[in-house]
């Protein structure tokens, strides 16, 4: 098993002993230090957290005890279940949150997973903020809120929509000369969250014609997520006999 407390957040493999793996033991000192944090640099109370995950198998366990643990910290919870990267941060500024959480491991095989923090501005904690937060944790002094001072959780399924209506505003997408071009585009979502997320902004560019490969946000991976040649044969060979 093996557990990573980084200054950009914390990753690891899932089960084992505390301490040794990502436990639920883990999570719950991290989400919860994670809040003490943000109560301290923000200088609010109560605070509002955005959490976002991918389609990992374990993300539904993490989701759980750290939103939860964010409750119980007294803080709003802003859940967007299964979302990508950049929508967490855009949404982090969205909704003025005070700080935000991806549940991802990125490219890393279906063992992994991690807890990737961001600031009120929707970017990853600083080197500096790592380092405090690192103490916060190595400390251990976290105390809960009481029942009357509980946080809560609310579920917005509005931000992938409103991530991509910010792409088509931007000023060099020309979405008519996209249109115009008729294209096809063939994606391999890896059976995570590309497979929501990547369908609704082609359409709104204007490609109806789009060849999905493992698009179910199932979590289970039909290859090595890593980009390298070796797992991306599948796409290539689609491009090419589809002519995308």
């Amino acid at each position: 098993m093996t557990l990573i407390k980084s200054i950009s957040g914390f990753r690891g493999t899932i089960g084992g002993k505390a301490g040794e793996g990502l436990t639920p033991t883990d999570i719950i000192a991290f989400s919860a230090a994670f809040a003490k944090f943000i109560y301290k640099n923000s200088g609010k109370d109560p605070i509002k957290i955005v959490v976002g995950r991918d389609a990992r198998l374990s993300g539904e366990m993490l989701e759980a005890l750290g939103n939860n643990t964010l409750v119980a910290m007294g803080v709003e919870v802003v859940s967007l279940g299964l979302s990508t990267t950049p929508t967490v941060e855009m949404a982090v500024v969205e909704l003025k949150a005070q700080g935000g959480i991806i549940l991802t491991a990125s490219h890393n095989p279906k063992q992994w997973n991690a807890l990737k923090l961001l600031n009120e501005k929707g970017e990853f904690i600083s080197a500096a903020e790592g380092e405090e937060l690192l103490k916060t944790i190595d400390h251990g002094d976290i105390s809960f809120k009481t029942i009357d001072h509980l946080g809560s959780i609310i579920t917005d399924d509005t931000q992938i929509q409103k991530h991509v209506d910010k792409i088509l505003d931007l000023e060099f997408v020309n979405v008519d000369a996209i249109k115009e071009a008729d294209f096809k585009v063939a994606f391999d979502a890896v059976n995570s969250t590309g497979g929501i997320s990547i369908p609704v902004l082609l359409k709104a560019l204007g490609v109806y014609n789009i060849i999905p490969l493992f698009d179910e946000p199932s979590g289970i991976f039909p290859h090595n997520p890593e980009p390298l040649p070796e797992n991306l044969s599948t796409i290539c060979d689609e491009v090419v006999k589809q002519k995308a």
